[in-house]
């Protein structure tokens, strides 16, 4: 075991962590909420600590070999939540600290959960943090260090299987860190698009970052207690939609439209189940409430909104599907969209958390039994 060596990747992984909320920072300074010295003290612990571990450890030998991937991405992954809980803490906003662990824990595993009830008057810098875990565990905070860790050596794929649930790895070029700057780009620009669509659809561009991240990170974290829904937006709607629907697709099919290998994304089989569910399981809803709704649009609108938000795994009940107007619970059209849920989100749980994009990989059979037992009413077995 190269115990140095995992030191040595601690301590990126935490320098990593104090510049990500540098953009938090930036804004509670501006905005001046009293938070920018929760963010500040945080980041100063975050480098006191990592510092050391990065410039004065000497990892000699820098082979990641799959015992120093597993606990790399184990201890990172504890790290990563412990101290991202301290904003929360020294601000204020969630006094207790177990609390604001599971805020942290639920934002860096892009879970979606949350203990906050009131979404008022709450530190624009502070929800701006809470809203970038979101977007740092979309693609792996371990697959970040590896694309901006050039020393390390060839062999790091041990690090991204240590942090993949599935079985198998995209590996588009020769070198695991030129594949995750590759995936951090895509990731990135979509990112960007997405808040640009937005802000032209009619948010303002603090609430255009946080539901972008949210949408790129799959998590669905927002700023308003009422979610998306806050907004009453059919455009907004729709580009999130889109863009929920876009981030589930492959990485890897992206880098093949970027070269141009369009024969590679049509021949694609993923992508076309991936689709071919989305299409018809959204017809299907649409048609069951389109009583509801009386007009072909709106319950598309709906319909789309919320089938694409289980499926990226945004939400299943609540948080972004409170979009979805009540009339939905109705018992003529419960039943129905109960069985959708499970079609979708057994096809979504079966996606790599990290977003190499390998989808449509497995479909553990615990979270399948979990589901058959909460939509469809099924006592579940010992």
């Amino acid at each position: 075991m190269n115990k140095r060596l995992v030191a040595y990747m601690q301590g990126a992984v935490l320098l990593i962590e104090a510049a990500c909320m540098t953009p938090a920072l930036v804004i509670a300074l501006f905005q001046q909420d009293g938070d920018a010295w929760a963010l500040g003290a945080t980041m100063l612990i975050l480098i006191a600590i990592g510092a050391p571990l990065r410039f004065l450890v000497r990892p000699g030998e820098r082979n990641l070999r799959a015992r120093e991937g597993f606990l790399t991405v184990a201890l990172a992954w504890i790290a990563l939540s412990c101290f991202g809980a301290l904003p929360f803490v020294f601000s204020g906003m969630i006094p207790n600290y177990i609390d604001a662990l599971f805020e942290s824990v639920s934002g860096f595993t892009t879970t979606g959960a949350t203990v906050l009830e009131n979404f008022d008057n709450l530190p624009q810098g502070i929800m701006f943090w809470r809203s970038f875990t979101h977007w740092i565990g979309g693609m792996g905070v371990l697959v970040l260090t590896l694309a901006l860790v050039p020393q390390l050596s060839e062999r790091t794929s041990h690090l991204v299987k240590a942090e993949s649930p599935g079985p198998t790895l995209s590996k588009i070029v020769p070198k695991m860190g030129d594949t995750a700057k590759i995936f951090y780009i895509i990731y990135l620009i979509l990112t960007i698009l997405e808040f640009i669509v937005l802000m032209i659809a009619g948010m303002n561009p603090y609430d255009a970052a946080i539901h972008a991240m949210g949408t790129a990170g799959t998590g669905g974290f927002s700023n308003y207690a009422a979610s998306v829904g806050a907004f009453a937006s059919p455009v907004i709607d729709i580009a999130i939609t889109v863009f929920m629907v876009m981030f589930g697709i492959n990485f890897a099919l992206y880098y093949c439209a970027i070269t141009g290998n369009w024969r590679g994304i049509v021949k694609s089989e993923e992508l076309r189940w991936y689709l071919g569910i989305f299409l018809t399981v959204t017809a299907a809803i649409t048609m069951v409430i389109l009583p509801q709704y009386g007009t072909v649009g709106n319950a598309l609108r709906y319909a789309s909104f919320q089938v694409a938000s289980i499926m990226s795994l945004l939400s299943v009940i609540g948080g972004w599907g409170g979009v979805l107007p009540p009339h939905f619970g109705q018992k003529k059209s419960r039943r129905p969209f109960q069985i959708s849920c499970l079609v979708c989100r057994c096809v979504g749980g079966g996606y790599l958390v990290v977003k190499v994009r390998d989808k449509l990989t497995r479909c553990e059979a615990d979270e399948l039994e979990f589901i058959c037992c909460y939509f469809l009413s099924i006592p579940k077995t010992s």
